[in-house]
């Protein structure tokens, strides 16, 4: 079996490709049992293993298989799944195999590969995305090890260290960059589209602003006015946003949807009917879920999921030494997984030991039994039986050293003897 990560994020493609190669998560499930399907076609086995993580900043296949190349067939299978030409998204992602995939696994897990470097939210985002692998089929011994092995590094390395003590939120980097535009946030109308983690984040740090007013849209209206009640708002479906967007100053947009719920023409006609008064726009959506052209209306300024994470860079030295003490975590427990694995790896060896050992065990045991019923002599018996077994346990390895010859004899004698010492 051989791990692997295959994908793509944040430092290595724009979200213009992440969004072509992001799964929604009504996908994911149908995903995992496409992905095993595609290495078994390969080999035949059927004991794949897959998972698949799909957020805002990366899209990522984690599997274990015993394909000859599982690296390869895990890029062409996300090229594949998405209908996107091999060769343009190659340069794009990249594909680590065992030792480095489990560094990955556990860099991600615990925020150090994030955006906002030791977020919290992406440990969330993992085990969502493992419990539907897991409903799918997509675990088993390998796939199950890793992620429970990363969670506990994450816990570890957020426990010790000061990883997240000084990042600026996803949110915070909203709110920093709105007031560039708007002196006083507390002037201004702010339209939080969606209801999941990210907005009520969102909505929290705008909250704090006292804004003139905060509006939730979403498309179950209940589930908005549940949210926006927290922040003494009010809610409204999506499908009112035709309407009603020239309303509100700040409109920041997370949600799951596969296509833009917010078009150039839309954006021009509430601009048009703002008098041209400026409107700031966030979206935080992969796929995007505001038209990109919206970026070229002179009053309207649109800033990507990317755009934000420039801003959350700042201040990186103080998190350097933090970042260092991590490392030193993850290196050590990789070490201890990858040991785990080749443990694993002597398993078959084991227990074919075992296998052998019990027939052997038998036919003398067999031999001794027909001995006793014919009445022979209990001792000589058990004398007949310890021989026996002695005998066969030690003809494969004296035949393995008159058959070797030079360094493999010498290497073989030095061996038996370690293997064959037993307890006194």
């Amino acid at each position: 079996m051989q791990l692997l990560a295959v994908g793509l994020n944040h430092h290595t493609a724009p979200v213009s490709l992440r969004e072509q190669l992001a799964f929604a998560p009504e996908q994911l499930g149908q995903a995992v049992v496409a992905a095993r399907s595609w290495f078994e076609r390969i080999d035949h086995r059927g004991a794949d293993e897959a998972a698949i993580l799909s957020t805002c900043n990366r899209t990522e296949l984690y599997a274990a298989s015993q394909v000859p190349d599982p690296l390869d067939a895990g890029a062409h299978f996300l090229a594949d799944f998405h209908q996107l030409n091999y060769a343009d998204l190659r340069p794009h992602l990249y594909m680590l195999p065992q030792h480095d995939a489990v560094r990955h696994t556990f860099r991600v897990a615990s925020g150090l590969d994030s955006m906002v470097l030791g977020e919290t939210q992406i440990l969330g985002q993992i085990k969502d995305a493992i419990r539907t692998a897991d409903e799918a089929g997509g675990l088993g011994t390998y796939l199950h090890q890793l992620f429970q092995r990363s969670f506990s590094v994450a816990k570890e390395v957020r426990s010790t260290t000061e990883i997240g003590a000084h990042s600026v939120s996803m949110a915070a980097a909203a709110v920093r960059l709105s007031q560039r535009i708007f002196d006083k946030i507390s002037e201004q109308n702010v339209l939080f589209i969606g209801a999941g983690e990210m907005i009520e984040l969102c909505a929290t740090h705008f909250a704090a602003q006292n804004p003139r007013s905060v509006t939730i849209a979403n498309r179950t209206l209940e589930r908005g006015e549940a949210l926006a009640h927290r922040f003494g708002g009010r809610a409204m479906r999506l499908a009112e946003l035709q309407d009603k967007l020239h309303q509100f100053d700040i409109v920041i947009s997370c949600t799951a949807s596969s296509l833009p719920l917010i078009g150039l023409g839309m954006v021009e006609r509430a601009i048009k009917a703002r008098r041209h008064k400026p409107i700031f726009m966030v979206d935080l959506a992969v796929p995007r879920d505001i038209e990109p052209e919206v970026a070229r209306l002179n009053d309207a300024f649109l800033y990507t999921v990317d755009d934000l994470g420039k801003v959350v860079q700042a201040g990186m030295e103080n998190r350097q030494a933090a970042v260092a003490q991590a490392e030193a975590i993850i290196e050590t427990r990789v070490q201890s997984f990858m040991h785990w694995i080749d443990d694993r790896a002597v398993v078959p060896v084991i227990q074919s030991l075992h296998e052998n050992g019990e027939a052997l065990r038998q036919l003398e045991l067999d031999r001794a039994r027909k001995m006793l019923a014919k009445g022979e002599d209990v001792d000589a018996v058990l004398e007949a039986l310890s021989r026996g077994l002695t005998a066969k346990f030690m003809h494969g390895p004296q035949q393995a050293l008159h058959r070797a010859q030079g360094e493999e004899r010498a290497h073989l004698a030095q061996l038996l003897p370690q293997l064959f010492r037993g307890r006194r």
